[in-house]
């Protein structure tokens, strides 16, 4: 259950109203533009409201289980991310800060409090809470700005990778030519075969904002496979937030 309720926390996502127009992928030729160029239009593309507000539906699949549920997710961007997940009664609430990762669950009764070590325990390699909420809301888990980048073209989009790829795992940026958001990020590390395929198959406009309408997460990691899908009930931005979250007296410590 400790693992359920931690890959949910990583993975979670938000779409659109039904009613939004999707946008999906490219049918038109591909036109040759430097790596530059496309690491600049993807950052100016990026997700730039203040609060999130929304309630989804998941489901979490692994090779021993399948099991889905609502979460409703709130988000100050920079400051907190909060969810509370339920599955005809409240199965977990969290709340995650730059510094702090804090779960419980009232079902189970019990409770984590630490920081982002856990997460890296989890991944393998080291991720921050402005990683992981780019993640969520469908951008780059590194700036493609900072780095010099390679381009090539493939799967219709234009792919962004490292000149110099990290020591631990290698990462792969796949933006779409035309309104330049993600349509799939991947890190690997193939020494600990160990892979992270994060895919935004559509994204809908609503109020001229895009942002991904489904996601779809595959994580791998020799013959385990934890898949991930995600869609959204409602969503409001830049509304007043209520993230009141108290840890609960009495309940076991998870011990990771």
């Amino acid at each position: 259950m400790k693992y359920f309720v931690i890959l949910s926390i990583l993975f979670l996502s938000f779409t659109s109203c039904k009613s939004s127009k999707n946008l999906t992928g490219n049918s038109t030729t591909i036109k040759e533009i430097s790596a530059r160029r496309v690491a600049k239009k993807h950052v100016a593309a990026n997700f730039d409201e203040k609060n999130i507000d929304a309630r989804l539906k998941v489901n979490y699949s692994t090779t021993k289980e399948k099991v889905g549920f609502s979460v409703r997710m709130k988000i100050k961007k920079g400051e907190v991310i909060w969810l509370k997940g339920v599955k005809f009664i409240t199965v977990f609430k969290a709340k995650i800060t730059p510094t702090r990762v804090q779960f419980y669950s009232p079902f189970y009764k019990n409770y984590f409090d630490g920081d982002f070590s856990m997460l890296k325990k989890l991944l393998g390699t080291d991720i921050n809470f402005e990683q992981l909420q780019n993640m969520l809301l469908g951008q780059s888990l590194l700036n493609v700005k900072s780095k010099r980048q390679e381009v090539v073209i493939t799967e219709k989009a234009y792919q962004l990778s490292p000149k110099k790829q990290s020591e631990l795992f290698d990462i792969f940026f796949l933006i779409n030519p035309i309104h330049y958001k993600l349509n799939k990020q991947s890190i690997v590390n193939s020494a600990k075969k160990q892979r992270l395929d994060i895919r935004y198959p559509s994204y809908s406009n609503k109020n001229n904002i895009l942002f991904p309408e489904k996601i779809k997460i595959n994580a791998k990691q020799h013959k385990q496979v934890t898949a991930i899908d995600i869609t959204t009930r409602s969503v409001d931005f830049n509304t007043k937030l209520n993230i009141d979250f108290r840890m609960p007296n009495g309940y076991k410590e998870i011990k990771l």
